[in-house]
């Protein structure tokens, strides 16, 4: 049972894998380390209006030249007793961008270098090449580890922030223990302990049981008491990666075919919930630059057909087998909305098959190199973007060189770096035309839908879920009544 005190219970929809600080941008992770038990230099405030806020560093100055100076807060100590500094942010850098690993959050900085200098204990100057007007924002995707800590995963993190793992039970729980020697306010939440049921049912259950106080993903489907089930507004998208070096889905025919083969109305209110909208970029509309001209393609199985006809005529192989790969527990019924796009592909004329893997495997088809396949792969995938600017997501998922993209393209790549490197309107203008060459004259992929989230909270809990919730879930945040 929930303990009627102040310790509380998480249920997840899937397991952890692994409990590196340098993986807390993947959101089964994030929800348990991010913020409480590793922690960043700069935040984004996601409940009020206060912007980018300081966690670790007090203060930022752009020093011109790409150079941005960074004051870090005194007095801060690591859970192991070591004093935090900065040669520990550099550190904490050095191995986000090592090549002995495979660190999540190094994909977010694009093709940017950053040189770090520390200029005493507490003071770091950070130059970005090229220059990075968002660069504090940026500070909000790395934990910061200890210096002594190797290039390698860990599986006990060591953290500045409020919680320290007490116990990694693989399969079956985790339990986060409250500091007493915390450097800033004292949570409320004393214990926190997280376990893993894939069934939206049973972990919707398990809070109205009192068996557990949260969970952060539940189903349309079982949110049935007002008093404990929240929606919000999650920073999800979910599209069909399409890598457009394979062949067939090398001619934008055939890429356009796969988008006119897809009812995607079909899919709201049914197997995802009400509220939920059909996507034209990667990101959410919340994001600076947004395209409102831009529209979804529209449901036309017969234009699919045409184009495939075309695609044929011209010597494409349009039956080479086309595998979309999902991740298991990615989102609620992602195997429904996943077998529904495979029935459409293959009722347009695709030879198309559904393969759903666990997350570690997932991520062998998501991130380069990309194994090789007869035909081609779509790897369906949720991309968050929760902090307002394309940065943290066009890079990577459409620059040649991005680890996640499928697309090839000098004019792509030449409009991502001219709108990284603006300031103001001309960088909103800039990304809004981005999204419009993507979307419109390449058809890079194929964007299905922006996502809300459910919650169940407990009634003894006080918190109510944010944009923030799919990522991250700061203990210090949550309250009792």
């Amino acid at each position: 049972m929930a303990q009627a005190n102040t310790d509380i219970t998480v249920v997840l929809s899937e397991e952890l894998d692994l409990v590196e600080p340098c993986m807390a941008t993947r959101s089964n992770i994030g929800r348990v380390i991010l913020q409480n038990i590793s922690e960043t230099l700069t935040e984004l405030d996601v409940r009020g209006d206060k912007g980018l806020m300081p966690r670790l560093a007090d203060s930022w100055e752009d020093k011109g030249d790409g150079t941005w100076q960074f004051k870090l807060h005194s007095g801060v100590k690591f859970s192991d007793g070591t004093t935090f500094d900065a040669a520990d942010v550099k550190h904490s850098f050095d191995r986000v961008f090592s090549d002995q690993l495979t660190c999540e959050s190094k994909r977010y900085f694009a093709d940017t270098t950053l040189t770090f200098t520390v200029v005493d204990d507490l003071t770091i100057d950070v130059k970005a090449e090229p220059a990075q007007p968002v660069l504090p924002l940026l500070m909000s995707l790395v934990t910061m580890v200890p210096s002594e800590t190797p290039m390698e995963f860990v599986r006990d993190p060591i953290g500045t922030g409020p919680y320290v793992m007490t116990e990694w039970t693989a399969g079956q729980q985790i339990v986060l223990d409250r500091r007493a020697d915390y450097w800033g306010a004292q949570p409320e939440v004393t214990k926190a302990t997280y376990l893993f049921r894939s069934e939206p049912a049973v972990r919707a259950g398990m809070v109205a049981a009192g068996e557990a106080d949260i969970a952060p993903q539940i189903t349309a489907e079982v949110a049935d008491n007002k008093a404990t089930d929240f929606t919000y507004l999650n920073s999800e998208t979910v599209y069909l990666r399409v890598d457009g070096q394979d062949a067939p889905t090398s001619d934008i025919r055939i890429r356009q075919a796969l988008n006119a083969a897809i009812d995607r109305e079909a899919f709201i209110g049914t197997v995802l919930p009400a509220g939920t909208e059909l996507a034209v970029a990667m990101v959410p509309p919340t994001t600076l630059g947004w395209n409102p001209d831009l529209t979804p393609p529209a449901y036309d199985p017969e234009l699919a057909k045409k184009l495939i006809a075309e695609a044929k005529a011209d010597g494409v192989d349009v039956s080479l087998p086309i595998e979309v790969v999902a991740r298991t527990e990615n989102f609620p019924n992602v195997t429904e909305v996943s077998e529904a796009l495979v029935q459409m592909f293959n009722e347009v004329g695709f030879t198309a098959t559904l393969h759903m893997v666990e997350v570690a495997e997932h991520e062998q088809y998501y991130s380069k190199p990309y194994p090789e396949s007869t035909g081609t792969r779509l790897v369906l995938a949720q991309h968050d973007n929760s902090r307002g600017d394309p940065v943290f997501s066009m890079f990577f998922k459409y620059d040649s060189k991005g680890t996640q993209s499928g697309v090839n393209d000098p004019k792509v790549d030449e409009m991502i770096a001219a709108a990284s490197a603006a300031t103001g309107d001309e960088r909103a203008a800039l990304w809004s035309e981005l999204f419009k060459y993507v979307h419109d004259d390449i058809v890079a992929d194929v964007l299905l839908f922006h996502m809300v989230g459910l919650s169940r909270v407990g009634e003894r809990l006080d918190f109510t879920p944010t944009i923030a919730t799919n990522q991250q879930l700061q203990l210090a945040e949550i309250g009792f009544k």
